[in-house]
């Protein structure tokens, strides 16, 4: 874990060297001012000499500005380093998330994955910097000190070693008491995480729904939980202080006592006193800072073990040694093809002996029940997911063969959950095709009939969309969506539900310009409605992850008893809309 997590300061190595060498530089310059301080009593002070007293006080003050020197440089590098290497952890682990299929995105929820990216990095950031001054810094300056003790007077230094001794056995049991607290902080924070993005991306539902006060009452249950825990944690830590303080005070009570003794009989002079008693207060201190180095190191290793595990995750989705890089055409063939969820874990088929030879340039319709797996088996044909039996092929190659952005450059998908981006509408179209003109853009909202409202805003085509396309209706959003699919010029075109929101003539008129625009391409439809599938070359009907019936809608109506249910409770014996009506 923690190579993994070092492997990422790449180019901020020399400033992670640079950094504890300042601070060493650091520590010897403030061991060297008490020595000096102590020459300059003895022999300047109590000899009069006053030439020693600006001598040595020359050399003081040079040791101070060079230990100065060496915080400030010690501060700045560590800074480049740690945030640094926050930089290249965000990095590594927002390119690895894009690779994950959507099983690996299954593993971890979205609210983890952003505590992940935030929180867990900040602590890996501010443990690093501290790791690189203090945890330098405060060891160095502790046997710096002790070895000054010991060169002074061994007798008072061993009072020394015998606090640090009794102090290091209380810390090392308050650090572990604390360390089990903060590991379950981690899994609060994704709940909060979790809790805030669901209010916020939903705002208008809860508005809706007037559950202001639920989820008001959900927040502060989370934050109540990471508060609960942290206070609990630092209840523990925070005996440090008092222990330290009884610790400082008892050894210079201690010294002082003695000191007064060995200087009465000349063992010890008085200068010598005033600088054991400031080796004393930076033992002390150093042991104060490593046990807070000890708790940011606790809480970051829980940080850290959690983006190790987003860094080797590796998608369940690979190209193959020599990917097929060109699709033949919009055809497509399963051939005993199973799925399941979680496959390693012993999750079971929701798809099971699936048989179906299409053809390009075919449109099929798709319906069944909710829960019958018809999103995921049209996922299947732009490999989101992998088969786990059987085959899926596209223009007669196995799907597992092709480079993967070949593929799924080839099939245009409108998922089931519309998503639309912050920018200009161009903005969103273009994601179909980065660099289409303008009059490409128009020709595939024409198609979609999104031309129609767009013409009509004040900006046109440059009109903004608000995050999520808040600011379009849900028809309109889904027109949008269905254009961007359509100007990737695909070979296959899926549409996951995605006209649900179009009132049933807007469907039509979509459905017309497919027929006559684009005759090449392979439309697979998904629809709740008959009357969306209905002209389809053949409909696929789905129950429980079986084929239950395929065929035309007539031939389905005469043999499939599902199919003729949902169409006699859609439409009640009443005439359904006429597509003929249309232009």
């Amino acid at each position: 874990m923690v190579k993994k997590i070092l492997s990422e300061v790449k180019e901020y190595t020399l400033p992670s060297i640079l950094t504890p060498l300042c601070m060493i530089l650091e520590v010897a310059m403030e061991m060297v001012v008490p020595y000096l301080m102590a020459s300059i009593i003895d022999d300047g002070v109590y000899a009069g000499n006053m030439n020693h007293i600006m001598k040595i006080g020359l050399f003081m003050v040079i040791a101070a500005i060079i230990g100065f020197i060496g915080g400030i440089l010690g501060g700045r590098f560590g800074a480049v380093a740690s945030t640094g290497l926050a930089r290249n952890l965000r990095k590594s682990m927002y390119e690895n998330i894009q690779t994950f299929s959507f099983s690996n995105i299954d593993r971890f929820s979205t609210s983890s994955l952003i505590t992940r990216l935030t929180t867990d990095v900040t602590n890996i950031q501010n443990s690093y910097q501290m790791i690189l001054r203090m945890a330098m810094r405060a060891p160095a300056s502790l046997i710096a000190a002790m070895c000054m003790a010991f060169y002074i007077n061994a007798r008072i230094a061993r009072i020394y070693l015998i606090a640090v001794i009794i102090l290091a056995i209380f810390l090392i049991f308050i650090m572990m008491s604390a360390t089990k607290i903060f590991r379950q902080a981690f899994p609060k924070y994704d709940e909060l995480n979790e809790s805030v993005q669901e209010n916020v991306s939903a705002i208008r539902v809860v508005k809706a729904y007037v559950r202001e006060d639920e989820q008001i009452s959900r927040f502060k249950k989370a934050s109540k939980a990471i508060y609960d825990i942290f206070c609990k944690a630092e209840g523990k830590v925070v005996l440090n202080g008092p222990v330290m303080t009884l610790t400082v005070y008892t050894c210079i009570l201690t010294i002082s006592w003695i000191g007064a003794k060995m200087i009465s009989v000349d063992e010890l002079t008085t200068g010598e006193l005033m600088s054991l008693l400031t080796y004393c207060m930076n033992i002390l201190m150093s042991l104060m800072m490593l046990s807070m180095i000890f708790v940011m190191i606790t809480m970051s290793a829980a940080s850290a073990e959690r983006i190790v595990e987003v860094l080797n995750e590796e998608t369940d989705l690979k190209n193959p040694e020599k990917p097929v890089t060109a699709v033949k055409d919009g055809s497509v063939r399963f051939t005993n093809a199973a799925f399941a969820y979680n496959f390693d874990k012993g999750g079971k088929p929701v798809l099971e002996n699936i048989n179906l030879d299409i053809k390009s340039g075919e449109t099929i319709g798709i319906m069944g029940a909710t829960g019958s797996s018809k999103s995921t088996l049209v996922s299947l044909i732009s490999r989101l997911y992998d088969v786990t039996e059987g085959s899926v092929s596209v223009g007669g190659v196995d799907v597992r063969q092709y480079d993967l952005e070949t593929l799924r450059n080839a099939v245009s998908v409108v998922l089931q959950k519309n998503q639309l981006f912050s920018g200009t509408i161009l903005d969103n179209l273009r994601w179909g095709k980065e660099n289409a003109t303008e009059e490409e853009c128009i020709n595939a909202c024409k198609m979609a009939c999104a031309d129609e409202f767009i013409s009509k805003m004040p900006d046109g085509y440059n009109t903004r969309i608000e995050q999520g396309g808040n600011n379009v209706s849900g028809g309109q959003k889904q027109r949008l969506c269905i254009a961007r699919a359509l100007l990737k010029d695909p070979k296959i075109l899926i549409l996951d539900d995605s006209t649900s929101a179009v009132d049933t003539a807007t469907d039509a008129r979509i459905r017309k310009a497919f027929r006559t625009q684009i005759p090449g391409v392979t439309k697979f439809i998904i629809a709740q409605r008959i009357s969306s599938i209905q002209d389809a070359d053949r409909i696929i009907v789905l129950e429980n992850g079986h084929v239950n019936g395929i065929g035309t809608h007539d031939e389905l109506l005469k043999n499939n008893e599902i199919y003729r249910e949902v169409y006699e409770s859609q439409t009640g014996g009443a005439r359904d809309f006429d597509e003929t009506e249309v232009g």
